[in-house]
């Protein structure tokens, strides 16, 4: 049985696309069929962040029914399949949103765990993310602005009648942790599942187009978002991923990786 998630904030900004990235990358380390979908129809970054910004087909042709979802599928790390959004504006204005709920269907015997990267903010595009998934993860940084937009997406998630599975305190400083989660629990009254924290090496890894759970899997944020994920597929946090062995591209990337300075 799939389970979808949909990862969302109230705000641009706030690391949505990289906690997508390297949830779906840290699922498919242990083992799990993952998807990653940008759904992002007219601001897309997901392929960017993974090196996928000159696919031919993307997600784009697929919602305007000039491809399927298997043409606009490419391979990333350790497995993990990627659906990016183009980056074109002919390519957004010929796209329908509304086809979503037909990706949806489609992909639902191909992969265990479907992540769609939604856009920010409460326009149009950005409901139907919010509807089609089991559960809605806000990802949310220790600021005021983030928290109130995140409240703005929760409130919308449940009138659409989505559920909201809980948020990610992201890009969080170590001192200041305890009190911005009991801060956002208490102003958004969902639980945090986990804080990411602040980790230069995470902006390392998007300069070398490649997840951090790959480019410094020892890092504090790797360790972050290998747990996250092992809560979302229902195994022991504390579980390395070892399942899975090292391909040339893992291997690849973690060489780019160590030459950025």
């Amino acid at each position: 049985m799939i389970k979808a998630y949909t990862i969302a904030s109230g705000k641009g900004g706030t690391g949505k696309t990289t906690v997508t990235a390297n949830l779906g990358t840290a699922l498919a380390q242990h083992g799990r069929e993952t998807c990653i979908v940008d759904t992002d129809v007219g601001m897309a970054n997901l392929g960017l962040v993974l090196g996928l910004a000159e696919t031919p087909i993307t997600l784009h042709e697929v919602l305007a029914g000039t491809a399927s979802i298997r043409d606009a599928m490419y391979e990333g790390p350790y497995g993990l399949k990627v659906v990016p959004c183009g980056l074109s504006l002919q390519g957004f204005q010929n796209a329908n949103p509304e086809r979503l709920t037909d990706v949806m269907c489609d992909l639902t015997d191909r992969c265990e765990f479907l992540l769609l990267d939604a856009p920010a903010g409460i326009g149009t595009d950005g409901v139907i993310p919010l509807t089609v998934a089991d559960e809605v993860l806000l990802v949310v940084n220790p600021e005021i602005s983030s928290i109130v937009d995140a409240l703005k997406i929760k409130i919308l998630t449940e009138t659409v009648g989505g559920t909201i599975g809980g948020a990610i305190l992201n890009r969080a400083i170590l001192e200041e942790t305890e009190m911005s989660r009991r801060k956002i629990e208490k102003t958004l009254d969902v639980s945090i599942i986990d804080t990411v924290p602040e980790d230069a090496n995470v902006r390392r890894a998007a300069a070398a187009k490649t997840p951090v759970v790959v480019g410094a899997p020892g890092s504090e944020s790797s360790k972050a978002f290998r747990r996250i994920a092992a809560k979302l597929a229902g195994i022991p946090v504390e579980a390395e991923p070892h399942k899975v062995q090292e391909g040339f591209v893992e291997r690849f990337a973690r060489a780019l990786f160590r030459r950025e300075p």
